[in-house]
């Protein structure tokens, strides 16, 4: 009888372990309601994991006042596809073909954090994945629990 209790603890235990193994993903990936992500190029634009929304970048021919926007707006959309806005991003990837002038457009992107910034890395770079991007951003997010 010890033997049944202890091989029915052990099999009960090892279950429950496998499903901790499994990590709970949600996806969106541009109003693409039955894949949710894109398999050509092999991402989702926005992946949830827990209470942490991974946004991949979003990005722009133009480093204008009018390009930078419609990045902020993409991403404004990311987030909001699982109910955040930009008071939830904690951390902020922005890579640029040029620097010096994105930090002087950089007025249009703080608008969007209103005076509550998150970590943010700059990074220069020779060429984005699309060969006329000069700017893509990439966020990450917390949702209240």
């Amino acid at each position: 009888m010890k033997n049944i209790i202890l091989l029915l603890l052990l099999l009960l235990a090892n279950r429950t372990f496998s499903q901790e193994r499994h990590i709970k993903k949600e996806k969106w990936h541009w109003n693409n309601n039955k894949l949710k992500q894109d398999t050509i190029a092999g991402y989702c634009q926005v992946l949830k994991v827990d209470n942490v929304l991974y946004i991949s970048g979003a990005a722009t021919n133009d480093l204008t006042p009018e390009g930078i926007t419609s990045v902020y707006n993409d991403l404004k959309a990311s987030l909001a596809s699982f109910g955040a806005t930009f008071e939830n991003v904690v951390k902020e990837n922005l890579y640029t073909t040029d620097i010096e002038e994105m930090k002087k457009l950089n007025y249009v992107r703080k608008k969007y954090y209103q005076n509550d910034f998150p970590a943010a890395t700059w990074i220069q770079i020779q060429r984005l994945y699309m060969p006329k991007a000069k700017l893509e951003i990439e966020l990450i997010a917390h949702l209240p629990k």
